[in-house]
Order: C-alpha cells, then structure tokens, then sequence
C-alpha cells in the first residue's frame, strides 16, 4: 500500500519551475525515503510528461539536481524530473560490513534483494517501478502515460534494465556511462552475489545485456560512454552491450565521447541533448 503522507522539506525556484525536495515513508522499503521533483513552469497550468533519474554510486536524490544543470532543458521542454535516493537509508537498514562504498548504503542497484539481511529494505526495484511512480501520479501534476528513464554509472544499469523490463511503461530510455553487464564485472559480482544469491541465473534478470538479448519490443535507447572513463574496462563493459544490441538488430544510440571521464562534468555536458531527446518521445 503506498504512502500518501509526503513533508516538503526543500524548494527553489529554478527557470521559471521549482525544484522540490520531499520525505515520505516507505512501505515497500520499509524506511523513511527522500526524493527531489522538478516541476517545469508548464506544470502549471496542466500534466506533464515525467522523467525518472537513477543516480549512481554514493549519490542521493541531490546529485544530479545540484550538480547536472538539467532545470533549463526540463522548462524549455516542459518535462518533469523525478530523482530517487539510490538505496533505503536510516537506522537498521543493513549497510557494507566493511563501510565500502560499492555495496549497501548508497548502492541499491536498483534490485529487489533476497537475500538476509538485505532483502528486508532493499527493494529497490519495486520503489523505482511502482512505489514511487504511483505516489508521484497521485500527489503532482505529472501524466503518468509519458513516462521516461534515464541514469547514471548504476543508475544507468537501473534505468536500462527497468525500461528493458517494462517497454510498455516508458516510452524511452537514455544512460551515461551505465554498467551494462554485472554479471560481468567486480560490482556485479561483489553486489549480485550479497543481494541476490549465489545463482548467476537469477542476476540475468537485472543484466542489460542478457535483457537486450531477450528483448521482444524496441525503445529508443540513448547511451553516452567517455572514453577517458576510468571505470570503463574493468566494471562498465560497453562493448558488451554493443555487441548485444547488434546481434539482437535492438537499435540503440551508443555514442562513445573522447576525452570525457565519469563525472557529472560529463553528464552536464550532454544532459540537454538527452532531455531533448526524451521530449521527442515523449510528445
């Protein structure tokens, strides 16, 4: 049962909109959760279509507002952007025995876990997929039938594989510098392996590969990749995801940038053309 009780705890004025902050409680992740909304100008006076950002790694639901620029682009296209925390939070929510930051607080991946002891907060998916949307539909002016996804690093692994999942929930995706493969990288092995169980079968059903491969219906798909990217070849696996979507004829938009690295100066540098991007398809 979703929570309808949501408290105003942020808001700013930003081109002509305003950027929110809310807390609310959770049912599904069985924690008190924050989330930011940007409402465009547009909002005013009617629905608008509705964006849902993923943030990566160590990231809340502040990152990308503070940090991406993305505000202009949202009024000029009159879209709203709705970012979540990247895991449940508080007290007695399971966090990395060691305090690493690839695992636990911070690190959702965007799972539903099964695992002890994760699996009692840790149902990140559920958030993402219907938690969160129903209670954004119920409380903002958003229309709910244009819905988009996009993310960063994990957030881009998040926001592919929930569209991959549920084409017939959004109308496009794009990422930056996702993590394409975890079944094929140190991340995936370390965090699968905690959340989900020893059984590599389970974790192909949160593998943007594996999905891409299975795949019956074709969103446009965005994916933006720096070249100087530290974490490319060892943890993101790009390639990987290219191979697949050729091999499967899935049409994707894969753009390796040169020079970019992994950071939100990246993201900044190209997050207009993907929210105009999203506005194409959301019309």
């Amino acid at each position: 049962m979703v929570s309808k009780s949501i408290e105003q705890i942020g808001a700013n004025q930003s081109f002509g909109g305003q950027q929110l902050r809310y807390k609310h409680q959770s049912a599904v992740l069985n924690c008190e959760m924050t989330f930011s909304i940007y409402l465009p100008p547009q909002a005013k006076t009617g629905p608008v279509p509705v964006l849902y950002w993923l943030s990566g790694l160590t990231c809340n639901d502040e990152n990308f507002v503070q940090k991406a620029g993305a505000q202009q682009h949202a009024a000029e296209h009159g879209i709203a952007i709705v970012c979540p925390d990247t895991s449940p939070r508080g007290d007695g929510v399971a966090d990395d025995p060691e305090g690493a930051y690839d695992m636990g607080l911070g690190a959702g991946f965007y799972v539903n876990a099964t695992q002890k002891p994760w699996a009692e907060h840790y149902q990140m998916y559920s958030y993402i997929t219907d938690e969160l949307p129903a209670l954004i539909n119920g409380e903002f002016p958003v229309d709910s039938q244009r819905a988009s996804i996009s993310g960063h690093s994990m957030g881009g692994h998040g926001a592919l594989t929930i569209a991959l999942k549920n084409p017939d929930r959004f109308k496009s995706v794009s990422a930056f510098s996702p993590i394409c493969s975890p079944l094929n990288c140190p991340w995936g092995d370390k965090v699968l392996s905690n959340y989900l169980g020893d059984d590599r079968q389970v974790w192909e059903q949160y593998d943007g590969v594996e999905l891409v491969k299975q795949a019956t219906e074709h969103l446009p798909v965005l994916v933006d990749q720096g070249e100087a990217d530290n974490f490319l070849v060892e943890q993101l696996k790009t390639e990987l995801l290219i191979d697949a979507a050729q091999q499967a004829q899935y049409p994707m938009q894969i753009r390796m940038q040169p020079d970019y690295d992994h950071s939100y100066f990246f993201i900044a540098t190209f997050i207009g053309e993907h929210i105009a991007f999203h506005a194409r398809a959301l019309a």
